[in-house]
């Protein structure tokens, strides 16, 4: 998946490709709207790959014993899914027998982990994919594949060059995202380049066969980021109205509402002070759809608030429903933890945070500015 950011000619919105009944316009990542004022700068991000270095944190540790092998690996300047077939092909076994957890930037340096199914098959000298960026810092014994989300999150640590704005103001606004958290959209890295994803994704819900970028027949791994990205496009959408309508950090009347730090959600039905204290505190969190088969998990004004919202989308709905995904939710709030910023020159920024696993820098930064990169 390409981690370039839309050009800028191409902020307000796009249409799915041909005027074909059932298209629709959605909003480009670039046009959602802000929750703490316009952007206070302007800056260069990813000048280099080192400028933007992620260290994905596993939910648990190694087994010590059985058939896998659990890779700590950096990557640098290289995709997920590249990494895990160069590992299958040096250990000579099939690209099913990797696992990992989540997928990363491919323009940057990025710390995550693989698993690899030996069985029995001696173990390779990992050391020979140094030269292709690929580096093994360390090996475990495991029992079991590496399965996508069994993260607990993600540090990064970032360096902004040629900042130039409103720089003075930059403290308060980190204190006040550092408080309120900013809104939980789904980055520009879920859709692809100039929203390709989106646009492969509309014309499958329209009929057409799902088709890569050169016109031939999409894997199954490429229909799943397609699909993927239509449903996260559903959750910014929505999120970007709860921001406008200034209740994104609010519980309605049959919002669901998830624990912080858990999967755990819980429907409520009537907010009184003690929902409105636990919301306030950030223990619980208003969720958004995550949309797929089933009846819709909230009620009351937030369940006819998401359907008046994606109303236009109810084809891309249908389609989700259909491949098979099951209705979920997402918390609207994304709260940044050790946020914290370093003046390394005049014109350079150093910024590091760590985020809850699922979540995106660029829903961050783009509360502080606005980039190129």
């Amino acid at each position: 998946m390409s981690t370039q950011e839309p050009p800028a000619a191409a902020d307000t919105a796009f249409t799915a490709r041909d005027a074909v009944p059932g298209a629709v316009i959605w909003r480009n990542f670039r046009a959602l709207p802000h929750a703490h004022g316009p952007p206070l700068i302007r800056c260069r991000i990813r000048s280099q790959p080192a400028d933007f270095v992620v260290d994905e944190v596993l939910a648990f540790g190694p087994d010590g014993d059985g058939e896998h092998r659990l890779l700590r690996v950096r990557k640098t300047d290289a995709n997920t899914d590249w990494v895990a077939r160069r590992l299958a092909s040096l250990a000579g076994v099939p690209h099913k027998a990797v696992g990992y957890a989540g997928l990363k930037d491919r323009y940057a340096v990025t710390t995550q982990w693989f698993s690899v199914h030996l069985g029995g098959r001696a173990e390779p000298d990992w050391g020979q994919l140094a030269a292709e960026g690929i580096e093994v810092l360390e090996a475990h014994a495991h029992k079991r594949k590496l399965r996508r989300g069994v993260l607990a999150g993600n540090a990064f640590d970032l360096v902004l060059r040629d900042v130039s704005g409103d720089t003075e103001a930059l403290a308060a606004r980190v204190d006040t995202i550092a408080r309120l958290g900013v809104p939980n959209y789904f980055g520009p890295q879920r859709f692809g380049r100039n929203d390709g994803n989106l646009h492969r994704a509309a014309a499958m819900f329209n009929g057409a066969p799902a088709e890569d970028d050169r016109g031939h027949r999409a894997s199954r791994h490429l229909i799943g980021l397609y699909l993927s990205a239509a449903r996260s496009q559903l959750f910014n959408e929505l999120l970007a109205a709860r921001v406008e309508r200034r209740d994104w950090r609010s519980a309605l009347p049959g919002e669901r509402l998830q624990l912080r730090g858990s999967h755990s959600h819980f429907l409520a039905e009537t907010i009184d002070e003690r929902i409105r204290e636990r919301v306030a505190s950030g223990d619980a969190q208003p969720t958004g759809p995550l949309f797929g088969a089933g009846a819709p998990l909230t009620a009351d004004e937030v369940a006819a608030l998401e359907a008046h919202i994606t109303a236009p989308f109810a084809h891309w709905q249908q389609g989700l429903a259909a491949a098979g995904l099951k209705q979920e939710r997402r918390p609207l709030v994304l709260y940044p933890e050790a946020l914290r910023l370093h003046w390394t020159a005049p014109d350079q920024l150093r910024i590091q945070f760590s985020l809850p696993a699922g979540s995106y820098a660029t829903a961050l930064l783009r509360e502080l500015g606005d980039w190129e990169g």
